[in-house]
C-alpha cells in the first residue's frame, strides 16, 4: 500500500466529513465593523468562501470598498448603516438581512472602538458610556436580535475581544476598553451553554497587535500619569518581533470558528497575537 496516498486519502476523508467543511456556500453572515480592518477582511474572505454578506458599518463611505471587492468577484453583499449601540437599529438590520437573503446562519459581532484611554479619576462618565455602549451594548444587540434565526438551523457566533483584559493588563487607563473585552469573554461562554441545545455555536477571537485603524478611535489622556514603566529591548512579540499582525490572518481564524471546521469547538476564547499577550500580561 502507498503510504503517501493513504494519508492523502485519509487527509480529504477528514476534511470534507459532515462537519468538517470550511466552504460557507449558501451561508448568511451577519459582519459588524465590516467598514475596515479585520471585519472589512472577515467580510470578504466569508463571501469568496461562498457566503451572503450582510456588511455592517456605522458609516456609509466605509462600506464602500468591502461592498465593491465583494460585488467585484461576483459575491452576495447587502450595505446596511446602522449604530450596533442602537437595539431598534439593529433589531431592523437582523430582520431585514433575513428577510432579504433568507436566514442569519454566521454572526461575526466585531464593531468596536477603543474610545478613551485616561486614569480613571479623569475617565468621563460619558466617555464610559460610549465605549460600553458600542463594545459591550453592540455585541449584545447584535447576537440577540440574530439568535432566532441561527436557532432555526444552527449557526456560529464569533465575537471580536481583545488580548486587554483577557490577557494583558499592563495598558494602564484602558479600563473602559477593557472591561467590555473580558465581559465579551464572559458572554461568549454563558451563550455557548445556553444556546448549544439548538446547535449554536459561541467563540471569542483576542487579537493582539493588529494592523488596523482601530487606533484612530482611540484617545489617551494623560496615561503617562499611571503608566508602569515596562521596556521590551527584543521586541514585544515573540512570534515576530516588532511586526504586528494583519488583518487577513484574524479573518482565517473567524472562517474556521463561522465554519463547519470548528463544529464542536463553543465557549472558547482564542486569542491570536504571536503570542504577545503571554509576554505583556
Amino acid at each position: 500500500m502507498d503510504e503517501t496516498l493513504s494519508f492523502g486519502k485519509l487527509c480529504e476523508e477528514t476534511r470534507t466529513h459532515d462537519g468538517g467543511e470550511v466552504s460557507l456556500e449558501n451561508k448568511v453572515a451577519l459582519v459588524t465593523g465590516a467598514g475596515s480592518g479585520i471585519g472589512r477582511a472577515a467580510a470578504i474572505l466569508l463571501a469568496r468562501e461562498g457566503a451572503k454578506i450582510g456588511a455592517v458599518s456605522h458609516h456609509d463611505e466605509d462600506l464602500k470598498d468591502t461592498v465593491a471587492e465583494i460585488e467585484k468577484a461576483g459575491g452576495a453583499v447587502k450595505k446596511i448603516i446602522a449604530d450596533v449601540s442602537d437595539p431598534a437599529a439593529m433589531e431592523a438590520v437582523c430582520r431585514d438581512l433575513a428577510r432579504d437573503f433568507g436566514t442569519i446562519d454566521i454572526v461575526f459581532a466585531n464593531a468596536g472602538i477603543n474610545g478613551v484611554w485616561a486614569p480613571i479619576e479623569e475617565l468621563k462618565p460619558d466617555e464610559w458610556d460610549k465605549t460600553i455602549k458600542t463594545n459591550l451594548y453592540g455585541t449584545f444587540y447584535t447576537i440577540k436580535f440574530a439568535v432566532p434565526y441561527l436557532k432555526q438551523q444552527g449557526g456560529s457566533i464569533v465575537i471580536t475581544a481583545s488580548v486587554n483584559g483577557t490577557r494583558i493588563f499592563s495598558n494602564t487607563g484602558a479600563t473602559a476598553y477593557s472591561c467590555t473585552k473580558a465581559a465579551q469573554v464572559a458572554m461568549a461562554q454563558m451563550l455557548a451553554v445556553e444556546l448549544g441545545p439548538s446547535k449554536v455555536r459561541v467563540n471569542v477571537i483576542c487579537p493582539g497587535a493588529i494592523d488596523t485603524s482601530i487606533d484612530d478611535n482611540t484617545e489617551k489622556r494623560d496615561v503617562d500619569k499611571v503608566k508602569i514603566p515596562v521596556e521590551f529591548p527584543e521586541g514585544e512579540i515573540p512570534l515576530t518581533g516588532r511586526e504586528s499582525g494583519k488583518a487577513d490572518q484574524v479573518a482565517q481564524l473567524v472562517l474556521f470558528l463561522a465554519s463547519d471546521a470548528s463544529s464542536h469547538i463553543s465557549g472558547t476564547p482564542v486569542w491570536i497575537d504571536g503570542a504577545q499577550s503571554l509576554l505583556q500580561g
